[in-house]
């Protein structure tokens, strides 16, 4: 029965990358509400519950652990390009790294704060939902890849992994179209709030050039994880240490192809989430109001506190809604949203995006460990 999780897992990742592609209008409409992360995490429950299948403990699992979570972390890191980083201009960046500030240490003072109050009490502590914080941490800031490697570092359960990610969906899907309505105005809340700043960033180039295979680049990404499971036993080392080894790869081997390792990074994302799928038990699922209510205010705050950092930057509003979606959109909704304002704009959103992606797993890492101080 060992390839039957296989079986699974591969159909899964198949159908949702395909769907995700198809140009329908009813499969686009699904993939605006439900997205491909949430679908392949949930067809394989389904699958496991309608046929009693349970392969909660399938080796599987310790191979996605090993070789296919370490392969979505440095293959992410390599994607992003330190030089096309600086066309932004350091006052967006600054926009950006105060929202993600935000985001990892608000529960942190919130808790804090708040320690004798039901919610800490009851919600976070004696429930657990303490655990799901970081993995939002990582699903805001960092997106799927960070979300799935810091539910493996805080041992998040499944079933509040489960609710955590249906409640960051409805909340991703409203600020996204809140997010929306907001760019366009972003001329008016410069008059209001007395901002001047006219500054264009500077183009940003597509790589044209001839680039490095895919293979070679592949070759190289899968070399780097094999050695790192022979060398590195502990998870958070391999993290770290595949982190910054991608981070050099991307900056430092001539003509690296970043279009690829973007493309592959997000394949390895279905695949891993539907091998976390195999695990999932719907009886064990709830939806906490309480716990939705918190993420709500830490969503709002999150604008709130970029806005007012912008206001001291004197620095466009409209990069306030493009650093929010680059950081709790991601890769395909921060550009979207971009065009709605400056569509010359949606490569520097696209960096953004991808910056996000590659520093996510370490804001959830200094919430860890700051919420275990205090829980």
């Amino acid at each position: 029965m060992e390839w039957l999780p296989w079986s699974i897992t591969v159909f899964t990742v198949v159908c949702v990358y395909f769907l995700d592609r198809w140009e329908h209008k009813w499969i686009k409409s699904l993939f605006d509400w439900v997205p491909a992360i949430l679908l392949s995490y949930v067809i394989p429950a389904i699958i496991c519950h309608v046929f009693g299948f349970d392969f909660s403990q399938a080796n599987i699992h310790n191979l996605s652990r090993d070789f296919f979570i370490p392969l979505t972390i440095v293959a992410v890191m390599a994607s992003l390009s330190l030089g096309q980083l600086k066309s932004i201009g350091y006052k967006p960046i600054v926009v950006f790294v105060a929202g993600s500030l935000f985001i990892a240490l608000f529960p942190v003072v919130f808790i804090w704060g708040f320690t004798d109050s039901e919610l800490v009490s009851t919600t976070l502590a004696a429930k657990g939902f303490w655990k799901g914080v970081p993995p939002i941490v990582g699903s805001w800031i960092g997106g799927s890849t960070s979300q799935l490697v810091l539910k493996e570092l805080v041992e998040c359960p499944e079933n509040i992994f489960l609710s955590v990610l249906v409640m960051d969906n409805i909340l991703v899907n409203v600020w996204t179209i809140i997010m929306f309505q907001t760019i366009k105005k972003s001329d008016g809340l410069n008059r209001a709030l007395r901002i001047s700043d006219q500054e264009i960033p500077e183009r940003i180039v597509d790589q044209k050039e001839v680039l490095l295979s895919s293979w070679w680049c592949m070759g190289i990404l899968l070399l780097v994880v094999l050695a790192s499971h022979l060398i590195l036993d502990v998870f958070v080392a391999k993290v770290v240490v595949l982190s910054l080894i991608g981070l050099l790869l991307g900056n430092v081997v001539p003509k690296w192809n970043f279009r690829f390792t973007l493309k592959i990074g997000s394949i390895l994302i279905l695949l891993v989430m539907s091998i976390l799928g195999l695990k999932l038990q719907f009886a064990l699922f709830g939806f906490d109001m309480s716990f939705f209510g918190f993420l709500l205010i830490w969503l709002v705050g999150h604008f709130v506190f970029m806005v007012l950092v912008a206001k001291l930057l004197n620095v466009n509003m409209a990069w306030v809604p493009i650093a929010s979606m680059a950081n709790v959109g991601g890769i395909a909704t921060a550009p979207a949203v971009t065009a709605a304002y400056r569509p010359n704009w949606m490569p520097h959103a696209i960096i953004l995006a991808i910056l996000s992606m590659a520093t996510g797993t370490f804001w959830g890492m200094l919430t860890i460990y700051l919420l275990q101080l205090i829980l």
